[in-house]
């Protein structure tokens, strides 16, 4: 018996992971600029670092990050083909938030089995969001788990590595007393709170293939809405020179909700209310409450409800921002104002701290619009 035969027995098929590389490689070539070097397949990815002296004094960014449990109804629907840019979302929105421009990122699949096709449309869904954030796709690695994961479970992570001018860093340091918060609408729960929906539809009885006439289709396809990707727009508005400082902070609205990540972008001592009635929580969120018995304001600190962004600007700019950011696609909408100082309320009833920042105090207020 030979070590390749035995390896099969045990589960791992190197054939199989070689047809996956070959079916993707095409995609990920698409992702590389001149800055790429050595091609495809080596044993570390490659990217010409003299790019970097068009800057100044450069910062290194770096993010890393998966999708959670989304993967497993894209599993139960066997639908593959969106995961990747929910990966790229929850990986390079996070380069843009402190005013970095993404370079290059690196993926990671464990899998029960290496399903050709299927590890090959995960990673075309990588790159081509990579693409649509000018990201390079230099890298990854496919590993198979048999006897850990199931033949179809597979989990995704990634990594990315921006760069931004040390003096350009946003972030609550350039925040001000007045400041416009404006929301960036999501195209959906995007990667977060998965688990709770899942819980939802498991103690409702309903299926992902379940048809949803509030939805307009099944669940599992609603779900699977891929996250939307914000990084050129925002990147757009940054080298505008018509608003130039005029945007302070940037926070992407992910793991641990509306309040807590926009706390985490505001200075300490600084306090905003996030008024809910600038806006109507999309139709998923809606049906995922009513199914639970509960009410949106009970999933503030889990889901989006609709806003995938914060950006804290100058009140100067505030109108030119909202109306770039729509041209590119994106409704935006003032929620709020940041105040300095002594508050008009106890700051005990306001989420602080969140993630181990010590930053901002936030609340949302009102009702949400119909």
């Amino acid at each position: 018996m030979t070590s390749s035969t035995s390896y099969r027995e045990a589960g791992v098929d190197t054939a199989a992971g070689d047809r996956a590389v070959e079916l993707m490689k095409a995609a990920v070539a698409k992702t590389h600029g001149p800055e790429v070097f050595g091609g495809f397949g080596g044993f570390a990815g490659l990217f010409d670092a003299s790019a970097l002296t068009a800057f100044r004094r450069p910062l290194l960014a770096t993010s890393t990050d998966g999708v959670g449990t989304k993967v497993a109804i894209a599993q139960a629907i066997d639908k593959h083909d969106t995961i990747g840019q929910d990966l790229v979302g929850m990986v390079v929105d996070d380069i843009v938030v402190v005013g970095a421009k993404p370079l290059f990122m690196t993926d990671y699949i464990a899998c029960g089995k290496v399903h050709p096709e299927r590890i090959a449309s995960i990673v075309a869904g990588i790159a081509r969001a990579c693409s649509d954030t000018g990201t390079a796709l230099i890298g990854g690695e496919t590993a198979e788990h048999p006897g850990l994961l199931g033949v179809d479970d597979y989990d995704v992570a990634g990594a990315c590595t921006g760069a931004v001018e040390a003096d350009a860093i946003l972030g609550e340091h350039r925040v001000e007393d007045g400041d416009v918060v404006l929301a960036l609408a999501s195209s959906g729960l995007h990667s977060n709170g998965f688990s709770l929906v899942r819980h939802i539809l498991a103690q409702a009885g309903v299926g992902y293939t379940d048809h949803s006439d509030e939805l307009g289709t099944t669940f599992g396809e609603a779900l699977l809405e891929p996250t939307r990707l914000y990084t050129l727009p925002l990147l757009r508005l940054l080298d505008a020179p018509a608003f130039a400082g005029g945007v302070h902070s940037l926070s992407h609205v992910t793991g641990g909700g509306i309040a807590a990540n926009l706390a985490r972008v505001l200075p300490k001592g600084s306090w905003a209310e996030v008024d809910r009635s600038t806006w109507s929580p999309s139709p998923v969120f809606r049906t995922l409450s009513e199914l639970a018995g509960s009410s949106l304001e009970s999933s503030e600190g889990t889901w989006n409800l609709g806003v995938g962004f914060f950006a804290v600007v100058s009140p100067a700019v505030a109108a030119g921002v909202t109306a770039a950011l729509e041209a590119d696609g994106i409704a935006t909408w003032q929620v709020g104002t940041v105040h300095l100082g002594e508050a008009a309320a106890d700051l005990s009833a306001f989420e602080q701290g969140a993630k181990g920042v010590d930053g901002g105090a936030v609340r949302l207020v009102g009702a949400y619009r119909d």
